[in-house]
Protein backbone atom coordinates (compact mmCIF):
# COMPACT_ATOMS: atom_id res chain seq x y z
CA UNK A 1 0.00 0.00 0.00
CA UNK A 2 1.32 3.51 -0.84
CA UNK A 3 2.55 5.81 1.71
CA UNK A 4 0.63 8.99 2.95
CA UNK A 5 2.58 12.16 2.66
CA UNK A 6 3.02 13.61 5.84
CA UNK A 7 5.64 17.35 6.04
CA UNK A 8 8.63 16.69 8.08
CA UNK A 9 11.64 19.41 8.88
CA UNK A 10 14.01 17.08 5.82
CA UNK A 11 10.65 17.56 3.74
CA UNK A 12 10.67 21.28 4.51
CA UNK A 13 14.70 21.79 4.35
CA UNK A 14 14.62 19.38 0.74
CA UNK A 15 12.23 22.11 -0.67
CA UNK A 16 13.76 25.10 0.33
CA UNK A 17 17.29 24.06 -1.32
CA UNK A 18 15.82 23.11 -4.26
CA UNK A 19 13.61 26.57 -4.20
CA UNK A 20 17.23 28.24 -3.60
CA UNK A 21 18.89 26.56 -6.58
CA UNK A 22 15.45 27.40 -8.73
CA UNK A 23 15.76 30.96 -8.07
CA UNK A 24 19.09 30.94 -8.44
CA UNK A 25 18.58 29.89 -11.81
CA UNK A 26 20.60 26.09 -11.43
CA UNK A 27 18.22 23.61 -14.03
CA UNK A 28 17.13 20.59 -12.07
CA UNK A 29 15.41 18.95 -15.10
CA UNK A 30 11.81 19.89 -15.46
CA UNK A 31 11.59 21.25 -11.83
CA UNK A 32 10.24 24.63 -11.75
CA UNK A 33 8.49 26.61 -9.17
CA UNK A 34 4.88 26.78 -8.88
CA UNK A 35 3.15 29.78 -7.39
CA UNK A 36 -0.51 29.61 -6.39
CA UNK A 37 -2.79 31.98 -4.95
CA UNK A 38 -4.15 30.64 -1.56
CA UNK A 39 -8.14 29.46 -1.60
CA UNK A 40 -8.45 31.35 1.46
CA UNK A 41 -6.00 33.83 2.25
CA UNK A 42 -5.64 35.20 -1.46
CA UNK A 43 -1.74 34.92 -0.72
CA UNK A 44 0.96 33.34 -3.26
CA UNK A 45 2.37 30.08 -1.72
CA UNK A 46 5.25 28.84 -4.08
CA UNK A 47 6.51 24.93 -3.94
CA UNK A 48 8.60 23.06 -6.39
CA UNK A 49 7.27 20.99 -8.97
CA UNK A 50 8.64 18.47 -11.69
CA UNK A 51 6.84 19.01 -14.71
CA UNK A 52 5.92 16.07 -17.18
CA UNK A 53 7.22 17.58 -20.58
CA UNK A 54 5.89 15.26 -23.47
CA UNK A 55 5.46 16.00 -27.47
CA UNK A 56 5.24 19.93 -26.53
CA UNK A 57 2.58 19.57 -23.77
CA UNK A 58 3.02 19.75 -20.45
CA UNK A 59 1.51 18.37 -16.70
CA UNK A 60 1.68 19.18 -13.20
CA UNK A 61 1.85 15.89 -11.15
CA UNK A 62 0.66 15.51 -7.52
CA UNK A 63 2.82 13.14 -6.53
CA UNK A 64 1.79 13.50 -2.46
CA UNK A 65 -1.88 13.43 -3.70
CA UNK A 66 -4.52 16.13 -3.07
CA UNK A 67 -2.37 18.65 -0.71
CA UNK A 68 -2.44 22.45 0.07
CA UNK A 69 -0.76 23.50 -3.72
CA UNK A 70 -3.70 21.22 -5.62
CA UNK A 71 -6.65 22.57 -3.67
CA UNK A 72 -5.37 25.91 -4.01
CA UNK A 73 -4.98 25.61 -8.27
CA UNK A 74 -8.09 23.95 -8.25
CA UNK A 75 -9.66 27.09 -6.80
CA UNK A 76 -7.90 29.90 -8.88
CA UNK A 77 -7.04 28.18 -11.99
CA UNK A 78 -4.00 30.10 -12.75
CA UNK A 79 -0.82 29.88 -11.48
CA UNK A 80 3.01 31.13 -12.23
CA UNK A 81 5.79 28.93 -12.84
CA UNK A 82 9.35 30.22 -12.45
CA UNK A 83 13.09 28.96 -12.87
CA UNK A 84 15.54 31.81 -12.24
CA UNK A 85 14.54 34.83 -13.41
CA UNK A 86 11.80 33.96 -16.17
CA UNK A 87 8.18 33.40 -15.13
CA UNK A 88 5.05 32.21 -16.99
CA UNK A 89 1.67 32.59 -16.39
CA UNK A 90 -0.45 29.54 -16.31
CA UNK A 91 -3.96 28.11 -16.38
CA UNK A 92 -4.33 24.48 -15.66
CA UNK A 93 -7.50 22.11 -16.94
CA UNK A 94 -7.56 18.44 -14.37
CA UNK A 95 -7.77 15.40 -16.07
CA UNK A 96 -9.85 12.98 -16.52
CA UNK A 97 -8.37 9.48 -14.75
CA UNK A 98 -7.97 8.02 -18.69
CA UNK A 99 -6.16 10.87 -19.77
CA UNK A 100 -4.03 11.24 -16.19
CA UNK A 101 -3.15 7.16 -16.58
CA UNK A 102 -0.56 7.48 -19.00
CA UNK A 103 1.18 11.02 -17.86
CA UNK A 104 0.96 9.29 -14.31
CA UNK A 105 3.01 6.35 -16.00
CA UNK A 106 5.74 9.15 -17.62
CA UNK A 107 6.17 10.96 -14.72
CA UNK A 108 6.77 7.80 -12.59
CA UNK A 109 9.78 6.94 -14.67
CA UNK A 110 11.57 10.03 -14.43
CA UNK A 111 10.87 10.49 -9.91
CA UNK A 112 13.23 8.67 -7.17
CA UNK A 113 12.22 5.78 -5.34
CA UNK A 114 11.15 7.84 -2.60
CA UNK A 115 8.47 9.67 -4.36
CA UNK A 116 7.50 6.15 -6.22
CA UNK A 117 6.39 5.13 -2.51
CA UNK A 118 3.42 6.88 -2.71
CA UNK A 119 1.84 5.14 -5.54
CA UNK A 120 0.53 1.69 -5.37
CA UNK A 121 1.32 1.51 -9.42
CA UNK A 122 5.05 0.67 -10.57
CA UNK A 123 6.48 2.70 -13.95
CA UNK A 124 5.62 -1.24 -15.46
CA UNK A 125 2.22 -1.37 -14.55
CA UNK A 126 -0.63 -1.40 -17.39
CA UNK A 127 -2.42 1.94 -18.06
CA UNK A 128 -5.37 0.32 -15.90
CA UNK A 129 -3.66 1.15 -12.49
CA UNK A 130 -2.77 4.31 -13.24
CA UNK A 131 -6.37 5.27 -14.08
CA UNK A 132 -6.78 3.80 -10.22
CA UNK A 133 -4.08 5.87 -9.38
CA UNK A 134 -5.43 9.28 -10.25
CA UNK A 135 -7.77 9.70 -7.83
CA UNK A 136 -5.39 10.11 -5.56
CA UNK A 137 -2.83 11.75 -7.64
CA UNK A 138 -4.36 14.99 -9.78
CA UNK A 139 -2.60 15.86 -12.79
CA UNK A 140 -3.66 19.24 -14.54
CA UNK A 141 -2.82 19.81 -17.98
CA UNK A 142 -1.02 23.35 -18.38
CA UNK A 143 -1.35 26.09 -20.74
CA UNK A 144 0.77 28.98 -21.06
CA UNK A 145 -0.59 32.62 -20.79
CA UNK A 146 2.47 34.36 -21.51
CA UNK A 147 5.90 33.86 -23.26
CA UNK A 148 8.21 33.37 -20.41
CA UNK A 149 9.53 36.84 -19.10
CA UNK A 150 12.54 38.35 -17.19
CA UNK A 151 12.11 39.62 -13.91
CA UNK A 152 13.88 41.94 -12.93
Amino acid sequence: MAKTYHVNFADRMEAAVISTLLHAGVKLGTTSLLTVRGRKSGQPHTVPVLLVDQDGERWLVAPYGTVQWVRNIRVAGTATLTRGRRSEAISVTELEAKEAAPVLKQYLMHVSGGVRSYFDATKHSPLEDFEREAARHPVFQITSHSTATSTA
